[in-house]
């Protein structure tokens, strides 16, 4: 078996959950670059050093950290992050006080933390790949994607890499047809890459955001999915999405139905956290009542 070429030891917080707090690392169960295997994570990325894989096991209150490739270092040195364990939750208590749902919720997922990657394209390809359609038709064409660009990632797991931005870039609109992609997102995507280096290159959530929209085809939605996770970013609103408008508005004024600016007047109090409060509510599977046949889109006109 592969041995890991960097190691280190992590502590969470007491009532931490792992496999609760990566999971937004994934992209279902079967995600190519990504995994939760029998309590641990797995996660195959590119780094300033070379491609390497990450593997985060707990073990006796700890969590063992486990770097594969020649980017170990560069993954171990960041699986703090990657697990989580950076995100800030100063201020939140009292935010989470002033209303009984959030309240509770907080307390019922305290273990529940959100991973910051450090890494920006990965999570840019997915959310563009997103737009406009079902999760299915965004799984379908993300693991075609990776499997098209095919390279395997270092370590004892079966992972690929994700596709490098220079190849995708690189590539024709019509590369990506037979994945279900059309030309509008093709073209999104491959000027993304265009500029992956500068993006990467971010200082914060603040200045990528700033970057990320202004690319052609990256609206509020796709910037605010990708500085979530890449930056750990708690207050990333997702507007424009399909479902989260009326979930908030759900849970927070009993409506069963809001719009963008309903959801914003809503979070509002929670501004510092507003995306913390949506993951939670997620985490919690709350839902507003559907009315007529279910709606599958994940988001519409602000990409």
């Amino acid at each position: 078996m592969t041995s890991p070429a960097a190691r280190r030891t992590l502590r969470p917080p007491a009532g931490y959950r792992l496999g609760a707090s990566v999971r937004a690392l994934t992209f279902s169960a079967y995600d190519p670059c990504a995994r939760i295997i029998d309590g641990g994570f797995w996660w195959a990325t590119r780094t300033p050093a070379g491609p390497a894989t990450l593997a985060l096991r707990p073990a006796a209150g700890e969590l063992v950290a486990e770097g594969y490739g020649p980017g170990a270092d560069w993954v171990v040195e960041q699986a703090d992050g990657v697990a989580g364990l950076r995100d800030d939750l100063t201020g939140f208590a009292d935010l989470a006080a002033a209303h009984p749902v959030v309240a509770r919720l907080a307390a019922q997922h305290r273990g529940l933390r959100m991973p910051a990657t450090g890494q920006v394209f990965p999570r840019l390809l997915r959310a563009i790949l997103e737009q406009k359609v079902t999760g299915k038709e965004a799984y379908r064409a993300y693991a075609a994607a990776v499997r098209h660009f095919r390279e395997p990632a270092p370590g004892p797991l079966a992972l690929l890499l994700p596709p490098a931005p220079a190849a995708v870039a690189a590539s024709p609109y019509w590369v990506f047809h037979p994945f279900g992609v059309e030309q509008r997102r093709a073209d999104t995507l491959r000027r993304a890459a265009a500029v992956a280096e500068r993006l990467e290159r971010c200082a914060d959530a603040a200045e990528a955001t700033r970057r990320l929209t202004a690319i052609p085809g990256v609206g509020p939605w796709t910037a605010a999915e990708v500085v979530r996770i890449a930056y750990g970013d708690p207050d990333a609103v997702s507007v424009g999405d399909y479902h989260i408008p009326n979930t908030v508005a759900w849970a927070l004024a009993g409506e069963p139905r809001g719009d963008d600016a309903r959801m914003l007047a809503l979070l509002e109090p929670f501004r510092g956290h507003r995306g913390r409060v949506c993951l939670l509510l997620e985490a919690a599977g709350i839902q507003a009542p559907r009315y007529g046949p279910r709606a599958t889109i994940r988001s519409f006109a602000s990409y």
